[in-house]
Order: C-alpha cells, then structure tokens, then sequence
C-alpha cells in the first residue's frame, strides 16, 4: 500500500532531527507522510475523470532559540533531506526572533497514543468506482422526471500514513483512510425550454468503506433535496425562528470554531474575543469535543504538535469553556495549548432538551408550523 514502512519513515524523521542538532538547531521538528488513492467522477452515465494520486511529503522545523525556519521536499533521499534541514537554518538564522515560538512543552505530548482504528483502504479498481458513480447517480434519476441532468457523481477512495518527530521526545504516527461517494443532480420545474432549474448534492463519507451508504440512495436524496428547491419563494424583511438544517447548521459550528481558534484571538479579528465564560448559545446547548472515537474522521491522538488530544466541553449550558489552541497561539494569549494544532477534533452538539421537545416535528410546532409529507 505505501513504498515506505512506518519503521522507515521513524529513521528518517530522526535522520531529519539528528541533522537539524548537527547543524546547531536549539530544538527542531520533522514530519514524513506519503499517500494513495483513486478518484472517479462521471456525469450522465459517462466517465468525465480519472484520477489516481500518489503523494509524498516531508517537512522539518528549525529553531534557533527563538528563530524559527521551515523547509521542505518530496525527496526522501538522504540529500535532499539534508539540503532541506540546510534550507530551514538557513531560514532561521535570518529570521527575527519571535519569544513565542517554539515547541509544545515535552509534559504535554502523548507517549504512548492510543489506536483509534482510523485506517480501513477500500481495495476498489477503476472499473468498480465507475460502477458505484453510475449506480448513485441512477439513484438520482430513477426518483422523478424531473431530474433532467447531472453534474455528475463522485466515488474517492483515500488512504496516506505519516511520521512526527519531534527533539524533545516525541515520535509517533498512525495510518489513515477516508472515502466518499457524492451526487449533484440538476431538477428542472418543466421541460420546457428556459424553465427554472435547481441543484443541490449529498454526499457519504467515512473511513471504513464498509459503512458508506448506498450510492443509489445517496442519489435519491440529493435528487430530492434538488426537487424540494424548486418552486422556493422569498419572503419579506422579518424578524423570526430560524431552523437550519444540519449540513448548514454544521457550516455555522464551523464558523463559531474559527472565531474561538487561537489566530483569530490574539490577533482580535474575532467577534468571540474574550468570550471565556460568556454566554453565547442558548442555555440548552452543550458542545463537546470527543477525539477518541473510533473509526471516525475527526478523531486523533495528538495533534499536529504531539500534543495530546483529550475529551472536554467546550460549550456547557451555553457558555464558552474553552478555545481552540496551538502551542503558538496559546502563548500569545497566555495560555496553555488545548491540543488543537490543526484544528478541531470529533465535535458533537447536544441539546438538553428531550428529544421529544427538541426533534424537527416539535420545533416546528413550537413556531406554528407543521411537517408535511414526512
């Protein structure tokens, strides 16, 4: 599945790190990832690409006290290793001198993470990724006439494993896979030339291709969620209830995570500014961050630092508990790093409510409406 071992990648990180100390670096880290995998697309039953990716990378960070310098090269020969560990000091040397810069505090990395179970490939040739496109998008036209084009149907299948080293003790990397089908069919109001036309999409993804719906299912509903924008009217400047549905919904989550993510903070371009303790949702709400799940795409041990990843609420009853922090981020605010160097783990959003008050038919009632056709 990858030319290199996760051994290998191990001896050629700490090659990269033994350079760096050669050279006169203070600290320094390395990373190595190499990865694979396939990716089709066909639209109206034809295949429009073809596309198979083998991918290699490797990246070391110079410090030089408080000077930082990055390079790197999708070389893994023990030269162009080299000339990249050069590059980087060369870089740091002529950098100014940034008092937060530096690596994650060595109490703070995880030692001994945990297996997660991240890594399912999807032994899947071109041929049969072809086939699975076409069944979803069949999906999509078998569910009305009304379907009358695509722009097409989506099969990926993913897999990459990586290697962080770091000098001040941390060594560690797993193997990952993420795969998903997509559909985006196109419903017309008639067939009559000029008629308004809508589209819209679904998609399934996970890291076990197991658990992926089924493609001609994945296509009926994207099918239906394109005939349900059809006929859509606008309404006048109001004050109401607003319900988003969950993928916008998800879209607003992510936008509340980057306004309380460390850059956004100490560089005040955030409206959550000071926000530790405020209320900001309404009081039913809790959000929790679960890294450890098994199997699922936001999970992981450590983040891209080696620090270690752990279970918090960062929303309880509506008020904000806690940030989104590197290492970096976290001294310019004066903080300790909450293990989110490259984002956010496993969110999960909860409501006290029961569910019984708290489902889709309920907050409709709540507001005077009423589901049809569920």
């Amino acid at each position: 599945m990858f030319s290199h071992t996760p051994q290998q990648l191990q001896e050629l990180v700490s090659f990269l790190l033994s350079e760096a100390k050669a050279l006169g670096a203070t600290d320094a880290a390395a990373e190595l990832s190499e990865g694979n995998g396939l990716s089709v697309s066909v639209r109206r039953g034809n295949i429009e690409t073809i596309e198979q990716n083998l991918d290699k990378q490797a990246g070391v960070t110079v410090f030089i006290g408080q000077r930082r310098g990055n390079a790197g090269t999708s070389d893994f020969s023990k030269e162009s290793l080299k000339a990249s560990v050069r590059a980087a000091f060369h870089i740091a040397k002529h950098t100014a001198e940034d008092d937060c810069a530096g690596l994650a505090e060595a109490d703070l990395l995880e030692k001994n993470p945990k297996d997660l179970d991240l890594f399912h490939p999807w032994k899947i040739n071109t041929a049969q990724a072809v086939e699975i496109a076409r069944e979803a998008e069949q999906g999509a036209f078998s569910v009305s006439k009304q379907i009358t084009n695509s722009d097409g149907a989506t099969v990926s299948a993913q897999q990459s494993h990586f290697m962080l080293g770091t000098s001040n003790g941390f060594m560690g990397g797993y193997a990952i896979s993420r795969h998903y089908i997509a559909c985006t069919p196109i419903a017309s109001a008639s067939h009559k030339a000029g008629a308004a036309m809508q589209r819209d999409d679904w998609h399934t993804t996970s890291r076990v291709p197991q658990e992926l719906a089924d493609p001609k299912a994945v296509g009926a509903y994207a099918a239906k969620r394109a005939l349900a924008r059809l006929g859509a009217r606008s309404i006048t400047t109001r004050h109401c209830p607003v319900l988003f549905e969950a993928p916008l919904a998800v879209g607003l989550l992510g936008a509340y995570v980057q306004a309380t993510s460390g850059g956004a903070l100490y560089r005040k371009s955030s409206f959550l500014v000071d926000s530790l303790g405020q209320q900001v949702f309404p009081t039913h709400i809790d959000l929790m961050e679960e890294p450890h799940l098994p199997r699922l795409t936001g999970s992981a041990p450590f983040d891209e630092e080696g620090v270690r990843t752990q279970s918090r609420k960062v929303i309880d009853g509506g008020v904000v508990q806690g940030y989104f922090l590197s290492t970096y981020s976290a001294r310019k605010l004066g903080m300790q790093t909450t293990g989110n160097a490259g984002g956010s783990h496993q969110l999960q959003l909860k409501s006290r409510l029961t569910k019984r008050a708290d489902d889709l038919s309920a907050m409709l009632k709540k507001n005077g409406y009423r589901l049809i056709g569920h």
